[in-house]
């Protein structure tokens, strides 16, 4: 015992005399007493360590902020860089080393201490950067525990069902050792499902807009105690149509909320998202200048509209190996039913996904794609945002997207987290424009195929040999005259292009006038499709390009005539009157093409109008209307080029046009140009007339309904009928009351205190009024009770039986019952053994015998 004491009294005054370690580790804090002692040593580490507050520190009712002295208190002292230097808790950093991150990637190191600080952030970074785990890990944070309270803390809003499940997996590992609960609002689920997964009082909610506002006005949801929101592809959401829906969500929400704004492709303009409740936000964008990754190889494919099938075919077979993985992205789900088709009748197996499929075929397909079931998805753009699928290799764009950052957003599923890929676009004429809007955008040159190119080169814009597309399209032909399904389904994909093509935004002027100067004749053959080639193969396309080029001297005047005809002499004369002009025409055509393809603009139209005034001056008799001729004078003297004057000094002019302007266009929300242009051009003056027959004519104005093909009347009072108002004075649609909500809790006998208008929207019913989803019904609380509502001590019928039962149960087991009957039915298995309807050996045919 003695030396037990001289021990601890030792223990005691090393630990009085020891000075504090300012990079220590630990987790524990210091005591506002031993702090206070000892500011001697704490003067010579420099900065205090944070500690609690004594009681005579507070001096007034307000609890101190617990949470930022943990935050501090847990961070690592030493720069490290990693996810030890944030401060996390200890539950969190755990289910962050679990899932294996070590070092946090950029736009996380920017991100979290924003978030942690309670700032509203808007966040862009390329695809593959880790922005899931970038809002996940602040929202564990934030949360930390559950908690009694009722009703959601924290919104997840994601604009389709496979991104709200891949988010909904990221939640489940970062935040194993948290203990939140977490419920999925989804489009296509039952929605008794749903209901039920909101009366178990969830911490997190993660949803589409569309499904959550209809649960939302069904349960009559508060969602007031929500306090962290983000919106995932924030732009894909306010460009998808959800603006009723999203409106309608942000209503609920409270105004001290934390929001934040997360995609790959954002604006810089952040006037576009006002709809989303921002409040002195922080913009954060990184990869401005490098939007694709540096692993990824882009390859495109100049080819006819009807040879796509053709060439997606000879690339799944013979350019892309088969362990690798591939994805296709296709305009409409037409499209994707048909090349699902004609895959698997040439003997490719392949998924297929599209929005209007049902939720648990899009479930199994893309599980299949995953476990490498099979190698090819077929899928539109519902697949382009956010997926993360690991080991994916390929992205084919059977249609070339309409828009930049759509083509950012389907290329960014391959080359992530370090690995390389490879992403193939089959570009049709009608599509160049795009091609060049994507350059423009992307700020680097398109490289034109040329012979001699290495295979590996990247980004080269080239041809598809036909005898490539000839041995493919042999197959494809005799498959569709032995399918009448093929043929079908080929016809409404045609179709679906024309619709297509309709909604499909328009490119940019520039892009439309670089297109029109470039001779895609001219293109050589890609390299990836003409390494394979021999030389006479390659002879032999140089022949049927020369064929195809052909043009003939002789004009249409100058068939089947003879020399001595009037038409002959006519174009001989103007050929002998044109022959210099037409060789300047050709020599400058050629010093534009010399120059490169791509900057052909249109080359020598002055010379070809002049040309063609010449040549109408020569050939008619009198022109109205035309140039004034030349004197002999004027013809012979050398003409000088007037240089168009220029009165802004270079040093100190401003352009109307920023630097960035092709870029943040491409990442606009409201299409081309700017926000103000939008506004300027959708003000339209209605003059209306300000008599009584004038105004009911107005009112009876037609119509055009696309879905009903004809002229239909709409006035206000019948789009009134069609909408009902909320509580927050928000008109939506009538269709999203359906009582549905009222029907589950009679179905399952839920109480009307689950919802009511008091609690947070169905949070906590489920603890006060039942004990399951099938439970008792219980006694109706008090509506105007105030504070929480006590549990009924009273037990229903259900709850007494079920409570006897159990009682009886217990009493047969410890009575020895089991034994009992065990014994009684082996008595009962030896009776029947030993009677004739056992047929043991020794009484084999008694009974036969007896009847």
């Amino acid at each position: 015992m003695a030396q037990r004491k001289k021990r601890f009294t030792r223990k005691k005054r090393h630990a009085a005399h020891r000075e504090p370690d300012a990079d220590s580790d630990g987790g524990d804090f210091e005591l506002a007493a031993e702090a206070s002692c000892d500011d001697t040593a704490t003067k010579k580490v420099g900065k205090k360590l944070p500690r609690f507050p004594a009681p005579s520190d507070c001096l007034s009712d307000v609890e101190p902020d617990t949470r930022e002295l943990v935050r501090a208190q847990n961070k690592k002292k030493k720069k490290s860089g990693g996810f030890q230097s944030m401060g996390l808790s200890y539950p969190v950093f755990k289910g962050v080393m679990k899932k294996g991150y070590k070092v946090p990637t950029p736009i996380q190191r920017k991100t979290i201490p924003l978030i942690l600080e309670g700032r509203d952030v808007v966040a862009m970074a390329r695809t593959g950067s880790g922005k899931t785990a970038a809002f996940l890990i602040p929202l564990f944070e934030r949360l930390k525990a559950p908690q009694a309270q009722t009703g959601a803390r924290a919104l997840i809003l994601s604009p389709t069902r496979e991104l709200a499940l891949q988010t909904l997996k990221f939640t489940k590992e970062l935040g194993k050792f948290t203990g939140l609960k977490t419920a999925l609002i989804l489009g296509g689920d039952r929605m008794d499902d749903q209901f039920a997964a909101l009366h178990e009082n969830p911490d997190i909610i993660i949803g589409t807009p569309g499904r959550l506002m209809h649960v939302a006005v069904e349960m009559n949801l508060k969602l007031r105690g929500v306090e962290y929101v983000v919106f995932d592809e924030a732009d894909r959401l306010f460009e998808m149509g959800f603006a009723e829906q999203l409106q309608e969500i942000i209503r609920r929400l409270p105004e001290a909320r934390q929001t934040l704004l997360f995609s790959a492709t954002l604006p810089k303009l952040l006037v576009e998202f006002a709809r989303a409740g921002l409040t002195e936000p922080v913009l954060i964008r990184l990869d401005v200048d490098t939007k694709l990754s540096d692993q990824l190889k882009l390859a495109f494919f100049q080819l006819r509209q009807d040879d796509k099938p053709a060439l997606l075919l000879h690339l799944l077979r013979s350019v892309v190996k088969p362990q690798e993985q591939t994805v296709v992205f296709a305009a409409t789900k037409h499209h994707v039913e048909y090349l699902k088709e004609v895959l698997s009748s040439e003997g490719v197996d392949c998924s297929y996904i599209y929005s209007a499929l049902d939720q648990t075929a899009r479930k199994i397909n893309i599980g299949r794609f995953v476990h490498r079931k099979c190698m090819v998805m077929l899928v539109t753009d519902v697949a382009a945002r956010g997926i993360d699928i690991p080991l994916l290799d390929n992205v084919v764009n059977y249609n070339f997207p309409s828009k930049a950052k759509l083509f950012l957003h389907r290329v960014g599923r391959v080359a992530r987290a370090g690995r390389t890929g490879t992403a193939y676009s089959l570009v049709c004429p009608d599509e160049v424009p795009f091609m060049f809007d994507l350059h423009l955008f992307l700020g680097r040159p398109l490289q034109f195929a040329t012979a001699g190119l290495p295979q590996d080169v990247d980004g080269v814009f080239g041809r598809v040999p036909q005898s490539v597309l000839d041995d493919e399209e042999a197959l494809l032909i005799a498959a569709h005259q032995n399918s009448q399904d093929l043929q079908n389904l080929r016809r409404v994909a045609e179709n679906a292009y024309k619709q297509y093509l309709r909604s499909r935004p328009s490119p940019s002027a520039e892009s439309i006038k670089r297109a029109k100067g470039v001779d895609l004749s001219s293109l050589a053959v890609h390299p990836l499709l003409g390494s394979a080639l021999g030389g006479e193969e390659l002879d032999r396309l140089k022949m049927v390009d020369g064929v195809k080029n052909y043009k003939s001297k002789a004009t249409i005047f100058e068939i089947n005539s003879s020399s001595r005809t009037a038409a002959s002499e006519v174009m001989r004369a103007k050929r002998r009157r044109d022959a210099g002009r037409v060789g300047s025409f050709l020599r400058a055509r050629e010093d534009k093409a010399a120059e490169g393809p791509a900057s052909q603009p249109a080359a020598g139209a002055a010379l070809q109008a002049e040309s063609d005034e010449e040549h109408i001056q020569g050939v008619f008799s009198a022109v109205l209307g035309g140039k004034r001729k030349m004197t002999q004078g004027e013809a012979e003297a050398p003409k000088k080029k007037k240089k168009r004057e220029t009165f802004c000094d270079q040093e100190f002019y401003i352009p109307y046009r920023p630097k960035d302007f092709d870029s943040e266009r491409g990442l606009s929300l409201v299409g081309e140009g700017s926000t103000f242009e939008q506004q300027a051009s959708g003000a339209v003056l209605d003059l209306m007339g300000d008599e009584g027959d004038k105004m009911s004519q107005h009112k009876n104005m037609l119509k055009w309904d696309r879905k009903k093909k004809r002229f239909v009347q709409e006035t206000g009072k019948e789009d009134q009928k069609k909408k009902v108002r909320t509580e927050s004075g928000q008109l939506i649609s009538s269709s999203y009351k359906k009582n549905l909500y009222e029907q589950w809790k009679k179905k399952y006998k839920m109480e009307d205190g689950a919802s009511d208008s008091e609690g947070e929207g169905g949070g906590s019913g489920a603890r006060r009024a039942s004990t399951g989803r099938k439970g008792g019904r219980g006694l109706q609380p008090q509506k105007h009770s105030p504070g929480p509502r006590p549990r009924s001590e009273l037990k229903s019928r259900d709850q007494i039986l079920k409570q006897r039962k159990k009682r009886e149960k217990q009493q047969f087991l410890q009575s020895g019952g089991l034994k009992k009957l065990r014994r009684k039915n082996r008595q009962h298995v030896g009776e029947v053994a030993r009677s004739g309807f056992g047929r043991g050996t020794s009484r084999k045919g008694k009974l036969r015998k007896r009847l």
